[in-house]
């Protein structure tokens, strides 16, 4: 990919002001605006379902890319599409008929991406690769926000460039987690085409100068 992708993580917005939150993501430049869907149980937290992601939809002009850390992903596909997400990304280890459900998401005029979390192995997603336009690489542990990143988790990246090389096939490979301007280097020098960004993004007072750092 010739261009960075940096999508900000309303997840680390002020939450009783998402509009402004979404105008802010426009406003910096940003392309991408980073939906966390969390159920209390397959992570440890409680965020938003889908009437947030179709109120989004009507403040930004950002492709929202959604991802799904809850149980049995699958039931909520539709719903999500419906409320107008662009891209929908579930974990591998929430699902048992990954390939089925990322063909789904495909076939609604989404894209599609699978999610794997720090203590998962790359070699997992391999029978999916063909299937997917993105693979998240869950830097931190996924729940909340404010976390170190796992330099550790960096080495999935270069595989996943390696494979994708290899291969001849052109998804994209997503970081989520501990990104900074700080870290970001590192994660680009790995191979990285998405950084999700949480406080850094929302708590800078130079929101376009951020983006446009980064994103070079």
């Amino acid at each position: 990919m010739n261009k960075t992708i940096v999508s900000p993580s309303i997840l680390s917005a002020d939450f009783s002001e998402f509009g402004k939150a979404a105008a802010d993501v426009d406003a910096s430049g940003a392309k991408w605006l980073h939906m966390d869907v969390m159920d209390g149980s397959f992570v440890p937290n409680l965020t938003f379902g889908p009437p947030l992601v179709s109120a989004m939809r009507k403040k930004t002009k950002a492709f929202l890319d959604v991802h799904l850390m809850i149980v049995n992903p699958s039931r909520f596909i539709g719903e999500f599409a419906r409320a107008g997400a662009d891209g929908i990304t579930f974990h591998y280890e929430a699902e048992t008929h990954s390939q089925k459900y990322l063909t789904e998401i495909r076939g609604l005029g989404l894209k599609a991406g699978i999610a794997i979390v720090p203590s998962t192995p790359v070699s997992v997603l391999e029978e999916v690769l063909p299937f997917i336009d993105l693979a998240l690489i869950m830097t931190v542990n996924p729940g909340f926000g404010g976390q170190k990143l796992i330099p550790e988790c960096l080495e999935k990246v270069k595989k996943l460039v390696k494979i994708r090389e290899n291969s001849g096939l052109d998804f994209m490979i997503s970081t989520d987690g501990g990104i900074n301007e700080t870290t970001a280097g590192s994660v680009k020098e790995a191979g990285a085409d998405i950084l999700v960004i949480g406080s850094a993004f929302f708590r800078n007072s130079d929101k376009a100068g951020f983006i446009n750092r980064l994103q070079g």
